[in-house]
């Protein structure tokens, strides 16, 4: 009998031991090496161009004289490379629908109510009180060397991705180069973040082919687009690599960015207003004086910690709107994504995790 229970201990431990930590994410599944002269690193059914393809576009080859140039890249390989990736058109149709709408409604309608219950739910917070209980020690740790508190990174991976769960199925560098080369509208912009992604996978020694994300090409726990990755990410676990789809990787460059974007440590993001203020603008660029609102018929509820100037916000409620005094951390965790409704949310849905915890 005895040997029986020692035999199931011993296969309930080797269970525990295989399905928790051993996992491997995306970019240590897919890395080789990061010294190929010239070049990303190209798993084997990637290292030679598809035998019917078709010669690369101008917008394309002006891309590869440009990384050839300024950043070393092969010319060959590289060529090799874009000649394998493909056109997304349904990525296409879906940023078309994220472009910026003309107008807003002046009657109240939930639109904010809509957008909270998206996260702030009774099954999602279970779900982030147990990423904060597992991640405690490194969003603590995060708390200590950048100032920003754990509610609000666990906020930003919670909205972003689920804590983990929805981080996005689509080919980053197919996302990025129908992008750059197919959609006029931002190919500026994406054509610098397929230069830094391409620089990320050849300073990480990872096949560009094997990394998965968003459909505009955003990555890992948090959503860093590869430019963001370039300039905020960091390896906050030692390992020697950096690496989004890795929690704590995430939880550090997330505190990385939001101090580098100008985050106060123990000060309040936002404050709720009594009052009405309908004539006036709002939005988190707002900038408004005290005394401003306060003649137009709005007090804060609560210090605004000798704040002279902010901005004003307004949620739709449904029946009514709410105002609040935008503080300088509410700009800056719009600097992830330029919504006041995003900014809210994450900030809410941090402190609703804090406290079912």
């Amino acid at each position: 009998m005895q040997r029986i229970v020692i035999c199931l201990m011993m296969i309930l431990w080797l269970a525990a031991c295989s399905s928790g930590g051993s996992s491997k994410t995306p970019m240590q599944k897919h890395r080789g090496h990061s010294d190929v002269k010239g070049g990303v690193y190209l798993e084997k059914q990637h290292e030679q161009p598809k035998p019917d393809s078709a010669p690369l576009s101008v917008d394309k080859e002006k891309f590869i004289a440009m990384m050839v140039k300024k950043h070393g890249f092969n010319r060959q390989q590289l060529r090799t490379v874009l000649e394998q990736t493909n056109k997304l058109d349904w990525v296409i149709g879906l940023m078309d629908k994220q472009a910026p709408k003309s107008g807003s409604s002046n009657v109240p309608n939930g639109a904010w109510i809509r957008y909270k219950n998206k996260f702030i739910t009774p099954n999602n917070l279970p779900k982030g009180v147990d990423f904060w209980n597992k991640y405690d020690k490194d969003l603590q740790r995060a708390y200590k060397e950048y100032g920003v508190p754990p509610e609000i990174i666990v906020g930003i991976i919670g909205v972003e991705t689920g804590w983990g769960r929805v981080m996005g199925k689509t080919k980053i560098i197919d996302a990025l180069s129908t992008l750059a080369f197919h959609y006029p509208r931002r190919s500026q912009y994406f054509a610098k973040e397929l230069e830094d992604f391409l620089i990320m996978c050849r300073d990480e020694g990872v096949d560009p082919f094997d990394l998965n994300g968003s459909f505009a090409g955003a990555m890992g726990y948090g959503q860093f687009m590869p430019s963001a990755f370039r300039n905020h990410a960091i390896d906050f676990n030692h390992d020697g690599h950096i690496d989004l789809w890795d929690p704590v990787d995430a939880i550090g460059s997330v505190a990385n960015y939001f101090k580098s974007h100008g985050w106060q440590r123990n000060r309040k993001v936002a404050v709720v207003a009594d009052g009405q203020a309908l004539s006036l603008d709002t939005g988190f660029s707002t900038k408004y004086s005290i005394e401003h609102l306060a003649k137009s018929g709005l007090k804060p509820k609560s210090s605004l910690e000798g704040h002279k100037e902010v901005s004003l916000l307004r949620l739709d409620m449904g029946d009514s709107y709410q105002f609040w005094y935008g503080l300088p951390n509410f700009y800056v965790i719009t600097r992830y994504n330029h919504s006041t409704h995003y900014a809210m949310a994450v900030w809410q849905l941090g402190l609703a995790v804090k406290q079912a915890r």
